[in-house]
């Protein structure tokens, strides 16, 4: 049941909800020239789509993205309601990012007995209660990939190669991968010893967030982009050289394997990434154009290894790397740098329909030819042959068929060539023939 709100006794035009978004068939080009071009590279390599739920256990994500993370504290949706076998009640949740939900599909559906690692990649909305703005709603979609159950530097290197393959493929051809390595949790206690004794003196002048964080996720707080705390950045401990052998030879490794690719890259001693799941290898791609003041804020993409994870939601060890793209800030990052992207293929066929009788037999021919794979449309509400013509040419429909009073009783059609001009009335038993000949149906 729809609830209609209503004040001073007029109904109030419903509209979405603030941070939600529609895609309308204007913007449907970019969309589906994203998906198209992101599954052509990633099924080039191997990877499989994988659906997880939008609402899951809010555990799912409350332990290994963070309970201090900025997502847990603030931006996620939660839900509840009583279960169906007790009166306890559920905390659910819906997936503020995917990859929590991937590797809780590999752990309960044994994927460990495929082939390692397993790839898989997916595409749908997720939600944070976030600040809307340019680039960022409320309901967002990612376009991501994650390679599980491998922790070779090589694999690290190939989801980058992806990315960077991805964004040449869609286009975007000014952007910077800042790559870093953080480690893991053991190999970081170290220096966020050192982080904290370096940002001790400066708390007072440091915003209320960085304040928090230095008790809570000191890691963050070279992730902060309030203006009063950037200006201590330069000076800060670097991760880098706290790391262990095994953590260091395992970043060079990265490092050469993008050296051979001959992938660009810059060295990021400050990324770290807002989760608290991500380990060693950590990378976000930057659009570089001078309409973005501040691309770290509009990072398109971004991703990283996370090799204990799977234990954080109950699981064995598994390592795994992943990345995800946002594909709002994709699209907006085409509409600033004026990419045209094609539209979407015209239909093969338009079917100019002149009288009752004739509307009815031009709905059997067109579920004919749609049958035989062909395209086709037509325009009910017009009368006129003139303007059915005039929508077809507007439609750039190579082909239309023109069935009128005396064409039902012949048992015939036209076939009018829309480039040419040019026309024949043809029997209607021979049109999926006659329309091949002209239009193959793979065209």
């Amino acid at each position: 049941m729809i609830l209609l709100k209503i004040m001073n006794n007029k109904i109030k035009q419903i509209r979405t909800v603030k941070g939600m978004d529609d895609i309308v068939p204007e913007d449907n080009n970019y969309w589906e020239f994203i998906e198209a071009s992101f599954k052509e590279i990633l099924m080039s390599a191997g990877f499989q789509r994988i659906v997880t739920p939008i609402v899951e256990d809010a555990l799912l994500f409350e332990r290994p993205i963070g309970e201090k993370t900025d997502i847990i504290e603030k931006e996620m949706y939660y839900l509840e309601r009583k279960n169906d076998d007790d009166d306890k009640k559920e905390r659910l949740a819906l997936r503020p990012e995917n990859t929590a939900s991937v590797v809780r599909s590999y752990l309960e559906h044994g994927m460990h007995v495929k082939t390692q690692p397993v790839k898989v990649f997916y595409f749908g909305p997720m939600f944070r209660h976030d600040k809307p703005q340019k680039g960022r709603f409320r309901q967002f979609f990612h376009i991501g990939a994650e390679a599980i159950g491998d922790d070779d530097p090589m694999i690290d290197a190939e989801i980058i190669s992806i990315s960077y393959r991805l964004l040449k493929k869609l286009k975007i051809d000014n952007f910077s991968i800042q790559i870093n390595s953080i480690g893991t949790s053991k190999t970081r206690e170290s220096f966020i010893k050192k982080l904290k004794e370096y940002y001790h003196p400066y708390l007072s002048d440091m915003c209320d967030e960085c304040k928090s964080r230095i008790k809570t996720n000191p890691l963050r707080l070279l992730d902060c982009k309030q203006q009063s705390c950037q200006r201590y950045k330069e000076g800060t401990p670097q991760i880098i050289d706290y790391l262990d052998t095994k953590d260091k030879s395992h970043f060079m490794e990265v490092l050469e394997y993008l050296d051979e690719l001959e992938i660009p890259y810059e060295l990021n001693t400050h990324l770290v990434r807002g989760l608290d799941y991500y380990t060693r290898t950590v990378f976000e791609i930057w659009p570089q154009t001078d309409k973005i003041k501040d691309p770290s804020r509009f990072a398109v993409g971004g991703g990283g290894r996370y090799d204990g994870l799977a234990e954080l939601i109950g699981g064995k060890s598994v390592p795994g790397i992943g990345f995800a793209f946002g594909v709002e800030r994709i699209i907006e990052i085409l509409k600033m740098t004026d990419k045209k992207i094609k539209h979407s293929k015209s239909p093969d066929i338009f079917i100019v329909q002149l009288g009752g009788l004739a509307k009815r037999k031009s709905l059997k021919a067109a579920e004919i030819l749609r049958e035989e794979g062909f395209s086709v449309v037509f325009a009910a509400n017009k009368d006129s042959v003139k303007s059915q013509l005039k929508l077809a040419d507007r439609l750039k429909v190579p082909i239309a068929l023109i069935i009128g009073q005396k064409e039902v009783l012949d048992g015939t059609l036209i076939l009018r060539d829309m480039n040419g001009g040019m026309q024949e009335t043809v029997p209607i038993n021979m049109v999926v023939d006659e329309v091949r000949k002209r239009l193959p149906k793979d065209q």
